[in-house]
């Protein structure tokens, strides 16, 4: 099990300067995560800065709110698949959703998978303001759109990932769609935990922290409280 791979370094928070890019991607690529995740306005930055390393990199779509107008959200898509954009992180429209508009909400999704022309996209539902009920069904519009990941929080609402949405999700979709974790997952132990209820992927700011405890335990090492009391995850 490679830990590293199934991590998203997030560089996402609006205050991070170029040189805070670039120090998150020389983290991605000496980690050798997954992805490392930015703004979209940093995504030549960031593809420029991991070329040749194997690291995709990740973006994000109707960020953080998902009330964009769905041609302004597969416009966004496009371009930042033209960028260099290897995979794609929407939020859903929350508002549509607990609506019950149903209709919308998957159309939505599927016009943003179209413009990612073959690229991962994962569907964020932000799942603190939403029911149970309304998480179940914005997984199966997710997964009816077109999406390959469902995916439980942006980091900038009031809760993140749980063990109980995680295992919701993953009881919900089929086996070929994938779940990711964000928000909150600042340790190994969080991450594993909801590795072990179904989550593939993790979006974290914590990645130093998670994997040096990782190789601590692998050398024996009593786990330490690094990855704990490091920042948010988004």
């Amino acid at each position: 099990m490679n830990i590293a791979k199934m991590i998203d370094h997030s560089l996402l928070r609006p205050e991070l300067t170029t040189d805070d890019i670039r120090h998150g991607c020389e983290i991605a690529t000496r980690r050798q995560v997954a992805s490392v995740c930015v703004r979209p306005s940093d995504v030549g930055l960031a593809k420029a800065a991991v070329a040749g390393t194997g690291v995709l990199v990740g973006t994000v779509a109707g960020f953080p709110h998902g009330d964009t107008c769905t041609t302004i959200k597969a416009a966004e898509t496009r371009e930042l698949i033209e960028t260099g954009a290897d995979e794609i992180d929407m939020v859903l429209h929350i508002g549509r959703l607990r609506s019950d508009d149903t209709a919308y909400v998957h159309d939505d999704i599927a016009a943003v998978v179209a413009a990612a022309q073959g690229r991962v996209v994962k569907v964020i539902l932000e799942n603190a303001y939403l029911t149970d009920e309304q998480k179940v069904t914005g997984c199966r519009l997710a997964e009816q759109a077109g999406a390959h990941f469902v995916k439980t929080s942006t980091g900038f609402a009031p809760g993140g990932a749980t063990l109980a949405d995680i295992q919701l999700m993953r009881a919900t979709v089929s086996a070929h769609i994938e779940v990711k974790a964000a928000g909150g997952v600042r340790s190994l132990d969080t991450l594993l935990t909801l590795h072990q209820a179904g989550a593939t992927r993790f979006g974290a700011t914590a990645t130093e922290a998670i994997l040096d405890d990782l190789a601590g335990r692998e050398r024996g090492e009593r786990p330490g409280a690094a990855a704990a009391a490091s920042e948010d995850a988004y």
